[in-house]
């Protein structure tokens, strides 16, 4: 059995700790170098549910894909539930690494297991790394689809392929527009609208999208229409958990380790039920008469 300084260095392989952002803290958050290594676990969330779930599978390490403490701490006290999962965690011998915005620019990467989860052909990086000579590194990624398909058809495609969560995937946008090419972006995705723009694709799809960054960019759009559609931000990036699963089993195998590596399919997205609107507001009803009877938001 491999120890754990050994399968961590393997994973620095695959996501370097030198190309996460300044501000994310990632690689291993607790366990010892010289502990063996037969089990491990990949999720998307160091929640306690996760570190339960690790511990019950007999997992001797733990590989998420968020931080557990991004901006710091002063205690690790079991009073605290992060606190918890720490000693959850050192308690039955369980080492964690995370790998974050290092995954999320990796080649392949967070955005390449979304799009392939989709069936869309990556042809190149949304944000390319100036870093990479060979453009394969970056950001989200501009796809192609298989062949193309109305807006409503590819929502529906998303909604059946990646994790059901109650909130399922929100579109804004013409449902019967026709899309060719899409950018993805694992996780929070308004910040890429600029770049999205510019890519001159007919669609994106990320997660997190907040009303007025998505009212603007919509609102913007004079001469080419362009698709919004939102996921739940952990449905995005599960299907990384399966990429980078893979990823180090391949490496046990050319090791001759023989690691029994496992992905969580425990659902750690914070929204449990969704209850749709019974009545939408038609997109007219600003213009309608005064004294016309619609039904939708109060006035």
């Amino acid at each position: 059995m491999p120890r754990l300084s050994e399968v961590i260095a393997a994973l620095e392989t695959l996501w370097p700790a030198e190309r996460a952002e300044s501000w994310d803290a990632v690689g291993t958050v607790a366990g010892d170098p010289d502990q063996e290594i037969s089990r491990v676990l990949f999720a998307v969330d160091p929640v306690q549910e996760i570190v339960d779930e690790a511990v019950k599978l007999g997992a001797d390490l733990l590989v998420t894909h968020h931080p557990l403490y991004l901006r710091g701490t002063t205690t690790v006290a079991a009073s605290t539930f992060k606190g918890r999962v720490v000693h959850t965690l050192i308690k039955n011998d369980i080492a964690l690494h995370v790998a974050h915005t290092n995954a999320d620019t990796a080649d392949p990467g967070v955005s390449d297991a979304l799009a392939g989860a989709l069936d869309l052909r990556v042809v190149r990086p949304l944000v390319p790394d100036p870093s990479d000579p060979e453009g394969r590194r970056g950001l989200g990624r501009v796809c192609e689809l298989d062949h193309p398909l109305p807006l409503r058809e590819l929502a529906a495609r998303a909604a059946e392929r990646l994790p059901a969560t109650a909130q399922g995937i929100r579109v804004a946008g013409d449902p019967e527009a026709v899309v060719r090419t899409i950018a993805v972006s694992g996780g929070s995705g308004d910040s890429l609208f600029d770049e999205v723009r510019a890519a001159g694709v007919d669609a994106f799809l990320t997660a997190d999208l907040r009303h007025h960054p998505a009212s603007e960019f919509m609102a913007g759009q004079a001469h080419r229409p362009l698709a919004l559609l939102d996921a739940a931000h952990w449905a995005t990036e599960w299907p990384w958990c399966e990429l980078a699963a893979a990823q180090l089993d391949e490496i046990s195998d050319r090791h001759g380790w023989d690691l029994r590596v496992h992905v969580s399919k425990t659902v750690t997205d914070p929204w449990t039920a969704h209850a749709a609107s019974a009545t939408a507001l038609p997109r007219s009803a600003s213009r309608a008469p005064s004294d016309t009877k619609t039904p939708g938001a109060p006035n």
